[in-house]
């Protein structure tokens, strides 16, 4: 078995600028002391997350929530703080315009405001120096004979041709699916398989991104990751957790031997390595927990989930496989679930000279008390802002 550390070492995820901002359920936001007042404060929360965890060298950003007026003094921010700008993700959903659908919405003036957006998110793409575009698109409709439902596929595709022809070399779209919310009768783009449909057609630079919450309970995630790994169509990952619905909690925390066998099979792929171009982005908005200590959990529970895949016996794993030994591959499987990975990841830490345990060096180094007192004047940006 190769030894887990160095691909420990190298594994990068993605948080996401929204995280560090007040943010929460569809019901009430509750604000916290201490959080950003701008994109720039969010990108400041967001290097500290990678200064401690070591695996955290980007930060996902939200037009309009992180609309500034100069974006290369944003990456040149982000530069001078230790990270990257990363994904950008378009929102054709918080507008009245949309109430109907944005790119697939009945009226042609709405869909050309609605792609004008999505080019936007492109030009600032080549400003950040970004490399994924991120959509979803909150179209559909709640009752029959609301629109028609191929039409709506029609504009849909021909919105996702005219993107996909601006963008520039290195450039991706990556096309996210949800099951239903907020349309509740027909949703334009629904499952994994409406969402490969439409990059297949496009072309090699159109990919699926999982969202981990975004599936009927029961459904069988990993399944999905290996059917797009094996057509080469899985972009990216947009991970947190849920017991119900986007419930937005931290990965791993409702399910962690879903996590964990999501990463067994991109291990098994060979998919870890950032070469291989597989996006591993969190997607949360922590409402009742504290922001930065909550998203640096979420990354060690990632990591928990992956140095576990990383300790499965694969040649055990073939071997009981190819005889039929049922109960023997469930078992190679579930030897590396259970077995501690915690000392093995404080090592790792520990040799690319960080602190063992994370959360415990963030909460010592004293920046919340400072950016609580820093940040108390001023509006704090929030939720659509």
């Amino acid at each position: 078995m190769a030894d887990p550390a160095p691909a420990l070492r190298t594994q990068q995820i993605e948080t996401p600028s929204w995280a560090y901002a007040n943010s929460g359920t569809r019901f009430r936001v509750f604000p916290q002391r201490g959080v950003p007042r701008d994109p720039f404060e969010k990108i400041a929360d967001a290097a500290v997350v990678h200064r401690f965890t070591g695996v955290a060298p980007s930060v996902a950003l939200h037009i309009p929530w992180d609309r500034v007026e100069d974006y290369t003094v944003l990456a040149a921010f982000a530069a001078e703080q230790g990270v990257r700008l990363g994904t950008i993700n378009a929102n054709v959903f918080q507008d009245v315009d949309y109430m109907l659908g944005s790119v697939t919405h009945p009226d042609p003036a709405v869909r050309r405001k609605a792609l004008g957006h999505l080019l936007e998110c492109v030009d600032i793409m080549d400003a950040t120096g970004s490399a994924d575009l991120k959509l979803w698109f909150a179209d559909g409709t709640n009752y029959p004979g609301q629109d028609d439902i191929r039409a709506r596929q029609d504009r849909l595709a021909e919105a996702l041709e005219a993107v996909y022809a601006r963008l520039g070399e290195g450039q991706r779209m990556l096309l996210e699916y949800k099951l239903f919310e907020p349309a509740f009768y027909a949703t334009d783009v629904p499952d994994w398989g409406t969402a490969y449909m439409h990059c297949a057609q496009l072309g090699e630079r159109a990919q699926v991104v999982i969202d981990t919450g975004h599936h009927a309970p029961g459904t069988n995630i990993e399944f999905i990751v290996a059917v797009l790994l094996r057509a080469g169509k899985l972009g990216g990952f947009d991970f947190n957790s849920r017991f119900y619905a986007d419930d937005d909690l931290m990965a791993g925390a409702a399910d962690p031997f879903q996590l964990f066998r999501i990463m067994n099979e991109i291990v098994a792929a060979d998919a870890l390595d950032p070469a291989a171009g597989i996006a591993f982005m969190l997607d949360q908005c922590h409402n009742i927990e504290p922001k930065i200590a909550a998203i640096i959990r979420s990354v060690m529970n990632v990591q928990e989930a992956t140095a576990k895949a990383l300790l499965v016996d694969r040649d055990a794993l073939a071997s009981a496989q190819g005889s039929g030994d049922v109960l023997g591959a469930n078992a190679v499987v579930m030897d590396a679930y259970n077995t501690d990975v915690r000392p093995l990841l404080a090592q790792v830490r520990a040799d690319m000279g960080l602190d063992p345990d994370p959360i415990a060096a963030y909460h010592r180094s004293g920046y919340f008390e400072r950016v609580r007192d820093e940040r108390a004047e001023g509006a704090q940006a929030g939720w659509g802002a």
